[in-house]
């Protein structure tokens, strides 16, 4: 089944409340992360990714952080940006949204000159990342009680 859909950055107040609403279906309503440790600091500088299907509905949204606040995130390097709160609605998993969304996160990425994109993936999900060409590195670690691996990708 191919559902049509787009890629756009949420630049709007409607786009970002799209990308904060399937962050909860996915996060808080599925996985049981606690909705005050979902939405963060980082959230306002972010540069948020949304997928959208033809007649307007939500399906997917991905953020990438770069500059100081990445650094944070990425071990120091300021020429890595930090890819993070992928999550694709559950219908719509299965027809490349995830793949999309993550690709749309790397262009941006190296719009700003970034040469590398980290992640802090569940690590039911490494097998995803792998196959986008991400390496994995570092122990396994606890993130919002799901258990997570650092991985990278150099651009």
């Amino acid at each position: 089944m191919t559902v049509p859909y787009t890629l756009r950055v949420a630049e709007d107040t409607a786009d970002r409340e799209a990308c904060f609403a399937v962050r909860k279906e996915v996060f808080v309503g599925e996985q049981g992360v606690d909705e005050d440790i979902e939405y963060d600091a980082y959230d306002s500088g972010a540069l948020h990714v949304l997928a959208v299907r033809d007649d307007g509905t939500a399906l997917g949204t991905g953020r990438l952080l770069h500059g100081e606040v990445a650094a944070a995130k990425t071990g120091g390097d300021p020429r890595a940006g930090s890819l993070g709160r992928l999550a694709v609605k559950k219908e719509a998993r299965g027809l490349g949204v995830g793949v999309a969304l993550v690709g749309a996160i790397e262009d941006a990425a190296r719009a700003r000159g970034l040469t590398s994109v980290d992640l802090h993936a569940q690590t039911h999900a490494l097998g995803f990342y792998e196959r986008l060409g991400y390496v994995a590195y570092g122990e396994e670690f606890l993130d919002a009680g799901i258990d997570h691996r650092a991985m990278r990708k150099t651009l």
